[in-house]
């Protein structure tokens, strides 16, 4: 055979096999777990978003919702969503630039700005949208992202989408984020962007030597407060404010999903800043503003924070209840001041058969598996919210301590 012929031959009988959705089919992860009893993902909640939910016919603890002011269902929030809907429909059915600005939309970016103490905000239709459209708006062909290793994956997909070059420090590493920044050349420009509670972990970023690197090296400097906004700082204004560090932090990213009980994200810093994200940002040009009730329910919910700032200490108060009694009743647990309090479960079946019986037995967690945490470091991924009772805490503790001493045993 002419060697020619035969190389065309293989390509195109490769080209054959070749398919697409080949990956879709060998992917048997989940029916793996599946079949095991022990798969945690998509349970259906059949009842509002609260310390108690029923969820597949059953009543449950959550111990999963990052709802951490306990905000979706406080009837002055509800109401004003059905207030918005009444007044203004279902939708905006266009971007912000044309026709979807509401006048909603100004109010809280007006109100958000002056409780955050920023310039300027303005708002994007997800939390997740906000990291991308704020990074690939800013870091250009010529310029560099530098992101702590144990980032929101919106973060690193905002990377993805920008032009500028990134790179990783290891967590929470000053002396590899200082290497980081001195590799890069003086004639870029730096977007320093770290998250200020991490989600997983439930440690807090370290904002003040970062800004000492970011104006030594003349870096500018992200905050994402996904997990900040009411839970850490003055009053629920995150982590800048917690550290006291609200003028040296360039840009603060955050969500209305979290604590504002709604669903939207947002941007805040100088108005130039700002100008520049709502006129070359594709993730907000590009797409339909938030809903009407979003936005009121978003609004309202930021009126409840600034109105009762008590929320966020006794919000503290109640988690660090559940930290000390989970320590007394044997558990291993990750140190913190968030709600957020992760169990340590280390292997990832171990893990997954514990949150299991916990749902079996009406309670409610999130895991943490791999790639969010290392194979031999899984946890399980409690989230207190400030309309817990300490009965109820007592009440899931328990049972908890009856099922990871099972394991532990």
């Amino acid at each position: 055979m002419d060697n020619s012929i035969y190389r065309i031959y293989v390509y195109t009988e490769r080209l054959e096999k070749m398919d697409l959705f080949q990956k879709c089919a060998d992917y048997k992860l989940a029916d793996e777990y599946k079949a095991m009893g022990i798969f945690p993902y998509f349970r259906e909640l059949q009842s509002r978003q609260d310390t108690e939910v029923i969820m597949e016919g059953k009543r449950r603890i959550m111990l999963g919702s990052n709802n951490y002011l306990g905000l979706t269902t406080d009837p002055d929030v509800m109401e004003a969503g059905l207030k918005a809907l009444r007044e203004y429909g279902t939708g905006c059915s266009g971007s912000r630039l044309l026709n979807g600005t509401l006048q909603l939309h100004i109010e809280l970016e007006d109100e958000l700005k002056k409780f955050l103490r920023k310039e300027a905000v303005t708002t994007l239709p997800t939390g997740f949208q906000t990291n991308l459209g704020i990074i690939s708006a800013l870091v250009g062909r010529n310029d560099y992202v530098i992101c702590d290793r144990d980032n929101h994956a919106s973060i690193y997909d905002g990377c993805k989408l920008s032009y500028g070059k990134m790179l990783r420090y290891r967590h929470n590493d000053m002396a590899d984020l200082e290497q980081k920044l001195k590799s890069v050349p003086d004639t870029a420009g730096i977007l320093i962007v770290t998250d200020g509670v991490f989600s997983m972990g439930a440690d807090l970023c370290n904002l003040p030597e970062i800004c000492r690197l970011a104006k030594e090296y003349g870096a500018r400097v992200m905050v994402d407060d996904a997990h900040a906004l009411g839970v850490i700082g003055e009053g629920g204004r995150g982590t800048a404010s917690y550290f006291g560090l609200e003028d040296q932090v360039d840009i603060y990213m955050g969500t209305f999903s979290k604590s504002l009980a709604s669903l939207g994200g947002y941007a805040a810093g100088p108005q130039k800043v700002i100008d520049y994200i709502r006129h070359n940002s594709r993730p907000f040009m590009f797409a339909a503003s938030i809903t009407p009730a979003s936005c009121a329910t978003a609004l309202a919910a930021l009126r409840k924070l600034e109105a009762e700032p008590e929320r966020v200490a006794h919000l503290r108060e109640l988690s660090d209840y559940m930290r000390e009694g989970l320590k007394a009743r044997g558990m291993r647990i990750r140190e913190g001041i968030t709600p957020i309090v992760p169990i340590f479960t280390y292997d990832a079946i171990r893990t997954l058969k514990i949150a299991t019986e916990l749902y079996d037995k009406g309670v409610y967690v999130n895991t943490v598996l791999p790639p969010a945490a290392p194979a031999d470091g899984c946890m399980l991924r409690c989230s207190i919210m400030a309309t817990h009772t300490k009965e109820l805490l007592d009440e899931a503790m328990d049972v908890m301590k009856e099922v990871v001493g099972e394991y532990d045993g």
